[in-house]
């Protein structure tokens, strides 16, 4: 999964409803691309490089998670599906919307349909006029020069003009993140770390990542559960018991919320799958003793994932340990979850399946998990 990324984007429209076809842009770049940040103001200048009708103008900031090449792709789909053509000839011509890549970070890409920083940034007024709305501060990674000193030493003198109606950013006010604690669940590769990650980053809020890889019994554990299966659980027990404590404990004053990967349930959810009885009695008075003792989350949400796409995800991320795991020991664990989940009275708990559903690569996706995790809320409210 790609970290985060701040790119602006050059917006322009000359055919039709000018207007109209920003914004709808924008919509589609928010459904399909990232977070918008900023949005400038719209600028009136005549065309560029051709006689035709004059354009509209704008830039905004756009968070994403998508690769250059990625965004690219989105951006050609986005004007296609809003009625632009390409023609064979690379002549300007007359067009219902046009988005361009001005910068994405400090990457600096040369390639033969890419160029990153655009290279029309410096000599373009109806760009530069716009993007110092947003981002006057940025630095060009290649010339070293500030938008704001780029725009001053512009050569274009076309005329420039403030247009008279705003762009809105497309926004949504979501309550979820008002929780304080909120713990992600799901099986074995439902994919609760990256959503947990994805919120992080979103929502500013503190992350706590199970570390599994820190335990030395699960590579055993997968090779022979006869043998390490209470070794396993203890460890795993005693570890999560101490970051939950830590973590939960320690307020930090930067972030919103706190949101988790796991819950420490889920130890006594494994041990149940895993452990023979007389083992399970002593490991559920234990678990018990700590139990008491912590933070419980606000809001639960459970990512219910089919077996076959489990299967295919942990086949997907590799770790050698767990590629021998078998469908009925998922099957287990959901059916081992799910109870767990009847059984709660005094948490919002929210399961939710995702079969089908690909959060990670597809941000439509995502932000319908993100709906439906809020509408629970509200309802919950």
């Amino acid at each position: 999964m790609e970290n985060p990324k701040t790119v602006q984007l050059a917006l322009g429209s000359n055919l039709g409803d000018r207007m109209e076809n920003l914004q709808n842009a924008i919509q589609q770049i928010h459904e399909q691309v990232g977070w918008i940040t900023a949005v400038s103001k719209v600028y009136e200048t005549p065309a560029w490089g051709f006689e035709g009708a004059a354009f509209l103008n704008a830039c905004i900031e756009v968070e994403t998670r998508k690769t250059p090449w990625q965004l690219l792709v989105l951006l050609l789909e986005i004007e296609k599906e809003q009625g632009r053509k390409r023609t064979e000839n690379a002549s300007y011509q007359n067009r219902p919307i046009d988005i361009d890549i001005l910068f994405v970070d400090s990457e600096i890409i040369q390639e033969k349909d890419l160029q990153i920083p655009h290279p029309g940034i410096p000599g373009r007024r109806f760009v530069l006029q716009p993007l110092n709305d947003i981002a006057p501060s940025l630095q060009h990674p290649e010339l070293n020069r500030k938008v704001s000193e780029l725009l001053n030493f512009c050569d274009d003198a076309s005329e420039i003009t403030v247009f008279d109606e705003e762009l809105k950013i497309p926004s949504k006010k979501y309550i979820f993140n008002t929780c304080n604690y909120i713990a992600v669940e799901g099986n074995i590769g439902a994919g609760k770390t990256s959503f947990s990650t994805m919120v992080s980053e979103d929502f500013n809020a503190k992350l706590i990542l199970e570390r599994f890889k820190d335990n030395p019994f699960l590579p055993k554990f997968y090779e022979n559960q006869e043998r390490y299966a209470f070794p396993l659980e203890m460890s795993f027990l005693a570890d999560r018991y101490q970051q939950l404590s830590d973590d939960l404990a320690q307020y930090d004053l930067f972030k919103d919320f706190v949101i988790s990967d796991y819950d420490v349930f889920k130890s006594l959810i494994f041990a149940k799958i895993t452990l023979h009885e007389d083992e399970y009695l002593l490991y559920h008075k234990l678990f018990h003793l700590m139990y008491k003792e912590l933070v419980k989350p606000e809001l639960y949400i459970y990512l219910y994932q089919n077996t076959e796409r489990l299967l295919e995800n942990i086949k997907k991320r590799g770790r050698d340990y767990e590629q021998n795991i078998q469908p009925d020991y998922l099957i287990n664990i959901n059916k081992s979850y799910l109870n767990f989940i009847k059984s709660q009275r005094n948490m919002k708990v929210q399961v939710i399946d995702i079969s089908g559903l690909d959060f990670v690569n597809r941000r439509a996706d995502y932000l319908w998990l993100l709906d439906q995790i809020d509408d629970a809320v509200k309802k919950s409210v």
